[in-house]
This record gives structure tokens, C-alpha cells and sequence, in this order.
């Protein structure tokens, strides 16, 4: 009934209501009159059993980082330290094949929040709110009898012009702090002299002070107020910690302001601007390397992509050392046993990879990120799984932690059964059964025209990338023998029905639940990012491939579809069989 009843509800209804229930939890003092004067011992009895209950429950803290791509982890990377990180995988599990279905931060949030893929869950980019109809995992988690808490980043809903990001309480948490659009590494004053503030439960708050350690305050002391907890009031908690960091532009806290001053940062070979880096790229790819998100006009600016990441590094320092305070809290306070800890970056990030910076597109370094569990009484330590993880998979997964199921909505699945572990999976698939496929999506910005509508369908074996509504070519990779996506395979006639069947699936997962598909768009209130460096990288020439004479005897092939030029490929071929078998047995 309870479900039914929310669900009906809007989400500002269902904002208020567990605002009011937190407020209930502050004042709740009948239990402890009680046993105060000695009275109501039905009532310690049964507060008696709901501390025991809460001890085989597990608690869950979700810890997104901002920006941070797979491999930027200590122990994957010698160029930095993150001990902490490093441990929470050595002592835990490590899902080397995670990735996002967005790479862009609102979308990519909405989809961990709501187990989606964007077209269904309707954030489509940085400026638009989820639908009215979505549900956030943690309001199940909720209804299971879970203390939840929300700090930090939100940065979904608001749009251009004089609207704000919000960062108002959302449903699903008893505890809420977050603040507008990105946030600040540190305090600011507007032109009035206010300073930027963190909306506290509805209530503003300045910032003081460096943006990941205040957050990680924060968070410590309501696990604390869970700790003090008791009776009724003792149940087990989810904490959902949004970083800020690493999001450009970066900001290391003053303690790490000169770490790493004499390493070497080295930057990919596809960054040189050389006919063969181009070599079966899409124009885009070129065109973009001069631009706002490219390597020759970077934001732009005279950036050096070199100290850029050096700066990146030092960012993550910070985050490094919140985690390591929040185990040490854990372990000081005996919550070892019952935790799950979970890292996780909502995008990843290109630092000269062909030519481009930043985020959005397809290419490996975008969309993988990293996803670590830490669960010491429940998980075995040192776990390194193949398997693709997505973070559709992330509700699935903390629900089937807590012991509840997932509603049907839920496009993920729960990556316990890939993990070697004492959780008694109540849902998600097998691990023989596991998906082979997925599809990644990115809808046009027109505040940051550079990068194109993709599509992408990734497997274990090839990636296919289609752009929607410009002039380009598509691309194929080998991702096996070719991780870095420098050999575009799409016009290799032995791959035609690789093509065909990953081009068909692709539009098959493009399908929202009522089966169309569309492509969604925002207002747009200017120009956008369009301009480009003087003196960098001209524009891309159409590829040879497609240039042609007058009359040209296949002028015409694109009236035929690849399905159908692939059917009679391999009629022929059995015809020719035929005959070289029947010409042999004469």
C-alpha cells in the first residue's frame, strides 16, 4: 500500500514529508521518559530487539566522485598516491570494467539515483530536472527501515537564463545538504559580499571552508547523531556522499597545493595533431580539438594540458583523505562489521585523448570509471571482477544489500551475484547470465555544440559509436586489440554483420518504455561554445573514402540497406560454395 501511496504523490509532496520525518526523529523523546522512570518495559524489550536487528543489517555509504576516470587510482596509476582508495580495493572489490551510460554529470547522477538510462528518466543534460514520475533508489531504502542522508552535490533541474540549479531536499532523504549547480572548492563572496551557501534541510548555511573536507565534516557528524541513536530510533543508515571533486576547474585543498611538483605527467600519443591520429576519425573529433573541449583552445584558453592534470592529481588528494577518515570513523566506532562502502565516479575524463578534453563522447576514457566495494565481514578482499558494471546497477545493488527488492522500473541489476561474498542475493541476475551489452547515450548541448548526439553500443569484444544529426562517419573498435580506439573498423567488409546486429540492437535500446524514440532537446539562450583558436587546428576534410567523380557506379549504394547487402553477400557465398563443391566431385 505504502508504495502505491507515494508513488502517487509529486516529488516536492514526497520532499516535504520526509523533511517532516526528520524533524519527527529529532523530537522523539517518549522512549526515553520511559525508561527514564523505570516504566515501559515492553517498550525497552523491544528497543532491546531493534538493536539487535540493527546489528545484522548492513549499513551503506555511496561515496560519487566528480570527474574521475577509471584509472586514476594509485594503484593503477604510479603518477599518483591515494593509499585510501587503494586500500578500500585490497581489502575489498574492484569492478575493473565499470562504466557510466551517460558521461555527463546530471544525467549520469539521475541514472545512479534512479537505476535508469537517461531517455527514461528524462535528465537529458546539465540543465534539466528528473520526471515527475521518477523514483530515487534511497525512498525504497526508506521504506526498508533505513536513516538516509544526502551530502553534497546534487546538480540536477534548474535551466538557463535567471532560473537556479536547485538544491532543494529531495525525496528519499531524512537528511539533506547540497548546494547550487557545481559549488565552490572555497568560500566566495558575490559582488554583494555574501558568501555561497549550502542548503542545510531547507535552511542556508555559508561555506567556511576547503569544499571536500566540509562535506566530509558534515557527513562524520551525522553518523555520529546515528550513533547516539537508540530504541526506535536505532536504525541502519545510507549515506550518500556527492563529491564535488574533481570537477574542473581544480582546486587542491592548500595542503596539497604543491604535491607531486616533480613528476612527470605523461599525455597520450593520440593527442599529437598527425594525419595518422585522424586516420578513420569522425570530422568531429577534429573539428573539436579546436575548441572549448579540445586540446588547442582548451576551455577556451592557454591551458596546459600537462599541469591541468597535475592539478587533477592534487584535487583527488583531498578525496583520498576523506575516505581515509571515514574508515578510520568506522573503525573506531565498531561499524566495521556492518558497513558497505562503495566508491564511485559519475563520469570519466579525457586529458588529450584524440585531440580532446574533458567528457560526453563515447571513447574509453569518458565513460569508464571507477567502482570499488568495501564490505570487511561480508566481501572477500581482493576481488578483481571482469564483468561489465554500470551505474544503472548502483540502486539494484543497495537495495538487494538491504535486503529489499527492486521495483520493475529498475533497468540494472545488483552486482552481488558477480562477487565473491556472505550477501544472499534476493535479486539481480546470475552471473552466467550476465548482460554482453550496453548502450551509452549522449543528447547535443547547445551551450557546447562541439560534440555531437552519440550513440554507442559497447560489448565485450567491439564498441559501434553513431552520431545523430550531423554529417559523419560512424565507428567500429576492436576494444580487445585495440583499447585505444585508433583503428575504425566500421567499413571492414568482414565485420558488415557485426555492423548490421550491433546497429540493430543499438535501436532497440534506444526504445523508451513506451517504445518511440526520441531525441530530447533545451531551450537554447545563447550561442554557445563555438569559438575557435586563430591559430589552432583547421577545420576536418571530408574523408577520402566518400569522395567521388561524376556518375560514379555506387552513387546510389546508400539506397541499400546493410542488412540486406549482408543477405546477399552470403547468398552468394553459398552459391559459390555450391559450385566449387559440385565442380570438385566432377
Amino acid at each position: 500500500m505504502l508504495p502505491s501511496i507515494i508513488s502517487s504523490f509529486s516529488r516536492s509532496t514526497r520532499a516535504q514529508l520526509h523533511a517532516g520525518s526528520a524533524r519527527r526523529f529529532a523530537s522523539s523523546g517518549a522512549l526515553g521518559l520511559c525508561l527514564l522512570i523505570g516504566g515501559c518495559a515492553h517498550l525497552q524489550a523491544a528497543a532491546s530487539e531493534q538493536d539487535k536487528a540493527h546489528t545484522t543489517q548492513q549499513n551503506v555509504i555511496f561515496i560519487l566522485t566528480d570527474d574521475q576516470r577509471y584509472d586514476q587510482l594509485g594503484f593503477m596509476n604510479p603518477e599518483i598516491q591515494t593509499p585510501n582508495i587503494d586500500k578500500l580495493a585490497s581489502e575489498g572489490v574492484h569492478f575493473k570494467n565499470a562504466f557510466v551510460t551517460t558521461s555527463l554529470c546530471s544525467p549520469s547522477r539521475a541514472s545512479i539515483l534512479t537505476g535508469q538510462y537517461m531517455h527514461n528518466h528524462g535528465v537529458v543534460d546539465n540543465n534539466s530536472s528528473a520526471k515527475a514520475s521518477s523514483r530515487f533508489f534511497p525512498e525504497y531504502l526508506q521504506q526498508a527501515g533505513y536513516q538516509t542522508a544526502f551530502v553534497g552535490k546534487w546538480h540536477m533541474g534548474g535551466t538557463g537564463g535567471n532560473s537556479h540549479y536547485t538544491d532543494d531536499p529531495q525525496p528519499g532523504f531524512d537528511y539533506w545538504l547540497s548546494f547550487p549547480g557545481q559549488g565552490n572548492y572555497f568560500p566566495v563572496k558575490d559582488a554583494t559580499g555574501k558568501t555561497n551557501s549550502f542548503n542545510i534541510n531547507g535552511k542556508r548555511v555559508e561555506q567556511k571552508a576547503y569544499i571536500t573536507d566540509e562535506l566530509t565534516d558534515y557527513s562524520l557528524n551525522w553518523l555520529n547523531e546515528q550513533q547516539k541513536a537508540s530504541g526506535a530510533n536505532k536504525k541502519p543508515f545510507f549515506l550518500y556522499l556527492s563529491h564535488k571533486a574533481v570537477h574542473a576547474d581544480f582546486a587542491p585543498a592548500p595542503r596539497h597545493e604543491n604535491i607531486y611538483a616533480n613528476v612527470d605527467i605523461a599525455l597520450p600519443d593520440s593527442m599529437a595533431n598527425t594525419p595518422e591520429n585522424y586516420v578513420g576519425k569522425p570530422m568531429w573529433v577534429k573539428n573539436q580539438r579546436n575548441s572549448w573541449h579540445g586540446v588547442d583552445f582548451p576551455y577556451h584558453s592557454t591551458l596546459n594540458v600537462a599541469e591541468y592534470k597535475r592539478q587533477y592529481y592534487r584535487a583527488i588528494a583531498a578525496v583520498d583523505d576523506s575516505i581515509g577518515r571515514i574508515m578510520q570513523y568506522l573503525e573506531d566506532n565498531q561499524l566495521k562489521h556492518n558497513t558497505s562502502v562503495f566508491l564511485m565516479g559519475d563520469n570519466g575524463f579525457l586529458f588529450g585523448e584524440h585531440g580532446l578534453i574533458d567528457k560526453r563522447n563515447a571513447y574509453e576514457e569518458s565513460i569508464r570509471v571507477p567502482l570499488l566495494l568495501w564490505s570487511p565481514s561480508m566481501v572477500k578482499p581482493s576481488q578483481s571482477i571482469e564483468k561489465t558494471a554500470l551505474g544503472i546497477d548502483i540502486a539494484p545493488t543497495i537495495l538487494d544489500i538491504a535486503g529489499a527488492k527492486s521495483p520493475s522500473q529498475f533497468e540494472g541489476d545488483s552486482l552481488l551475484p558477480l562477487i565473491n561474498s556472505r550477501f544472499e542475493s534476493i535479486s539481480g541476475k546470475r552471473a552466467a547470465q550476465w548482460r554482453d551489452s550496453f548502450l551509452y547515450e549522449y543528447y547535443w548541448e547547445f551551450n557546447y555544440p562541439h560534440t555531437p548526439t552519440t550513440f554507442a553500443l559497447r560489448t565485450d569484444k567491439y564498441k559501434l559509436i553513431q552520431y545523430h544529426g550531423v554529417w559523419d562517419t560512424e565507428e567500429l573498435y576492436d576494444i580487445q586489440n585495440d583499447p585505444k580506439e585508433m583503428n575504425n573498423l566500421i567499413e571492414e567488409p568482414a565485420l558488415l554483420r557485426t555492423k548490421v546486429e550491433m546497429r540493430e540492437k543499438l535501436f532497440e535500446l534506444l526504445a523508451d518504455n513506451d517504445g518511440n524514440h526520441t531525441v530530447p532537446y533545451t531551450e537554447k539562450y545563447n550561442s554557445g561554445a563555438v569559438l575557435r583558436n586563430k591559430v589552432g587546428a583547421k577545420a576536418a576534410e571530408f574523408p577520402n573514402k566518400w569522395l567521388r567523380g561524376e556518375n560514379a557506379a555506387d552513387r546510389t549504394q546508400y539506397f541499400t540497406p546493410d542488412r540486406q547487402l549482408l543477405e546477399r553477400n552470403e547468398q552468394e557465398a553459398k552459391g559459390q560454395a555450391k559450385d566449387q563443391a559440385k565442380s570438385s566431385t566432377n
